[in-house]
């Protein structure tokens, strides 16, 4: 470890200890509930499916009835999805649909690629297997089952689910209602005049795209003067009206850095340092908000990499935390790397990387953490130990950002 320096995990731990899930939950129509937090378990009221049905367009009988290639049935009806048919007189097959109701007395479908018609006749010629492409009542779901889990944020597939089996409501949590401000004289919009000295605001579009991202009711309050009293006043409304206040720069300990003093003055502030590379400096407290209520910060270095980085790591944790989500730890894989890596930092590595046609990671030429187009080109990181030199050929722990970005 580091002298005077955090683990990630540390950091994490008093994080996580300290996130909030939201209370309130709102009942959502399931057509519009993909991205929310399900907020309790969701059981199935019905057999899925409702009845025996065809899982092919072909010819319902009685397997008993082809003893032979080439058997000759009598076809008795006609049955098409959404009608149900009489039951099957022995020595009869019944023309039948995908998703139509197998007729009582049926045991098999024989698919039509296996069947010839002849006039009022079928002729067979394969023999069927008893129960052969008939789904059973209940094959996929039985009633009283539990088809979603609690703390899940809900993908369309879940969705999808819970209306097969009737579900026209789902208990979700509310927004996490998330703040967005930034310090720092020097920034500047896109589209106004980039005067000497001066830089773009990229952090501003990147954590509001993430904040968006999470399904966040996100609050912007813009880029706020270098000076105590203007950032007090931002933190006293933010926390009003957010559950939790992100920012960007500021969270030094400089003449210019107004965040730490006025996050002191508003509530509790922690600051670390963290033995994670890019993205040291990081801090976390609460603010204020009157009548008893408080709203968790989170300040993030002002560095774009570094911020983009650290909100993946420990901001989107976090927020899955308070939104309710039961599992916040993201999903990792084993890739190879196709680089070497051989001067490795001290600190825990999040090393920007592309998956390349040979199945491979290839890295990003510098890792400068002021490089954001790294980000803009990578697929995920490669999240390396401290002082752990990286060959080609070697196995590696891979983070998508297919995992951190939802």
């Amino acid at each position: 470890m580091n002298k005077g320096l955090l683990s990630v995990d540390e950091a994490l731990a008093v994080l996580l200890a300290g996130a909030r899930p939201v209370a309130e939950i709102e009942e959502l129509a399931t057509l519009e509930a993909s991205g929310r937090v399900l907020a309790r378990a969701q059981r199935s009221q019905m057999d899925v499916p409702p009845m025996d049905n065809s899982a092919m367009d072909g010819y319902a009988l009685r397997a008993a009835d082809v003893k032979a290639p080439e058997a000759r049935l009598r076809v008795a009806q006609r049955i098409q999805a959404g009608e149900v048919g009489a039951a099957l007189a022995p020595g009869t097959a019944a023309r039948i649909f995908t998703g139509a109701p197998v007729p009582q007395g049926a045991d098999a479908i024989v698919m039509q690629e296996f069947c010839a018609a002849d006039g009022e006749h079928v002729i067979v010629k394969k023999v069927p297997r008893p129960e052969e492409w008939i789904r059973r009542r209940g094959s996929d779901i039985r009633a009283g089952a539990e088809i979603l889990a609690a703390g899940v944020r809900l993908r369309p597939q879940d969705t999808g689910l819970a209306a097969s089996v009737g579900i026209a409501k789902l208990p979700v949590y509310r927004r996490v209602r998330l703040g967005l401000f930034f310090t720092g004289d020097e920034l500047v919009m896109p589209g106004e005049p980039l005067a000497p000295g001066r830089i773009y605001n990229s952090n501003r579009f990147t954590l509001n795209g993430l904040a968006h991202g999470f399904g966040c009711a996100v609050h912007d309050y813009g880029i706020v003067p270098d000076s105590l009293e203007a950032t007090r006043t931002v933190l006293r409304r933010a926390a009003s009206e957010c559950d939790l206040i992100v920012t960007s720069g500021g969270v030094s300990v400089g003449e210019a850095d107004f965040v730490k003093p006025a996050v002191e003055a508003e509530g509790s502030l922690l600051m670390w340092r963290i033995a994670m590379k890019p993205g040291r400096p990081l801090a976390f407290g609460r603010v204020r908000a009157g009548e008893g209520r408080e709203a968790a910060f989170i300040g993030l270095p002002g560095n774009p990499v570094s911020s983009f980085i650290t909100f993946l790591v420990f901001v989107r944790p976090f927020l899955l935390r308070t939104q309710g989500v039961a599992r916040v730890e993201p999903r990792t894989l084993e890739a190879r790397a196709d680089f070497d890596w051989s001067d490795p930092d001290p600190r825990r590595e999040l090393l920007r990387v592309k998956w390349n046609p040979a199945g491979g990671l290839d890295l990003y030429p510098t890792q400068d953490s002021a490089v954001l187009t790294s980000t803009a080109w990578a697929d995920g990181l490669v999240d390396n130990p401290p002082n752990h030199p990286i060959r080609k050929g070697d196995r590696v722990r891979f983070l998508p950002y297919a995992e951190l970005l939802g």
